[in-house]
């Protein structure tokens, strides 16, 4: 996450004559037999609800279409419509000065979304001249309406201190926030700030119940530390065969870290049965990514030489990237 658009938003002179040229212009995108529309409006849901189920759809032109007179009227959920299609390219060919523009538009008419994803495109510099502290107060605006997302964001924002305070307990609140409302992101960071006391007081406990609840819903960064937690019986019994199920969801995810760790309880035979052949596996796995383990290494020293030639065979025809893999997570 034209031109005149942005120049005028940028200004706030947000006019009816401006929602109208800027309507004009989106007017010209639509070709001259888009899909068929969806159902009238009816009284449970109007006419922007139409647009976002045609978007749902994926009748984008159709979407567009219906998002237009509505935008025209300072409707800032059809506004910020426009702007996601023109953001991801979704039935016209990609325009982030254009998005950015209807951001802009919809963000002076309270549209928190379209304030956070305005205030991502500052941070990057795409589609707007890159401006972090104008970021920050978007992200701010977008957060304080309640954006959970925005919350996190400005979260990390108070943790770093740049273009805003730097501020441990606040960062820490907004990440609670954003915890118990099921972000993961959140709950893994908030709960690496309660293992360590940062912002708050220490509890190993919690900690380890909040990045336990992040692992469990798919997060790689969770999965490997709370495998780690439960290694050293922090926050946690210590449950080497628990510990052996974590590392290994993340290393098929294809995290190199989660190879390395699952290579060392194969070498050493904690939580599974010891496998050399595997751990070699999982070793040469974590090196194709340029990871190398000196405690790995040192466990598979006197290991059987053809056991970890075998396990180095195996890897070779493991796939480069395993389905699902998202190893950013």
């Amino acid at each position: 996450m034209t031109r005149p658009i942005q120049k005028f938003c940028i200004t706030l002179l947000l006019s009816t004559s401006l929602c109208a040229a800027a309507v004009a212009q989106e007017e010209n995108d639509i070709s001259p037999t888009p899909e068929t529309p969806p159902a009238e409006t009816t009284a449970e849901t109007g006419p922007v609800d139409e647009a976002y189920g045609a978007y749902q759809r994926g009748m984008y032109l159709t979407a567009l279409a219906l998002a237009l007179p509505r935008a025209k009227e300072d409707d800032a959920a059809a506004q910020t419509l426009i702007a996601e299609l023109y953001a991801n390219g979704f039935g016209v060919d990609r325009n982030l000065e254009r998005a950015a523009g209807w951001y802009e538009i919809a963000a002076q008419n309270g549209d928190a979304h379209a304030a956070f994803q305005l205030g991502l495109l500052y941070q990057t510099g795409d589609g707007v001249e890159q401006d972090r502290a104008r970021a920050a107060e978007l992200v701010k605006q977008a957060a304080e309406a309640g954006l959970i997302e925005a919350k996190y964001n400005l979260a990390q924002l108070h943790i770093e201190g740049r273009f805003v305070e730097p501020n441990l307990s606040y960062a820490a609140q907004l990440l609670a926030e954003a915890a118990d409302k099921g972000l993961p992101e959140a709950q893994y960071d908030l709960g690496i700030m309660v293992m360590e006391g940062a912002g708050v007081e220490p509890n190993p406990e919690r900690g380890a119940d909040l990045i336990g609840a992040a692992a469990s819903e798919g997060l790689i960064a969770a999965q490997i530390e709370y495998a780690t937690l439960l290694t050293l019986g922090k926050g946690v019994p210590q449950d080497f065969k628990t510990a052996f199920l974590w590392y290994q969801q993340a290393a098929k995810r294809g995290n190199p870290v989660a190879q390395a760790r699952l290579g060392r309880l194969y070498a050493a035979g904690q939580g599974v049965e010891q496998d050399i052949v595997e751990s070699a596996k999982w070793r040469a796995l974590a090196r194709r990514q340029g990871l190398k383990d000196e405690i790995l290494d040192n466990l598979l020293a006197g290991a059987d030489s053809t056991m970890i030639e075998q396990g180095e065979e195996w890897a070779k025809i493991w796939p480069e990237q395993p389905s699902g893999q998202n190893a950013s997570n």
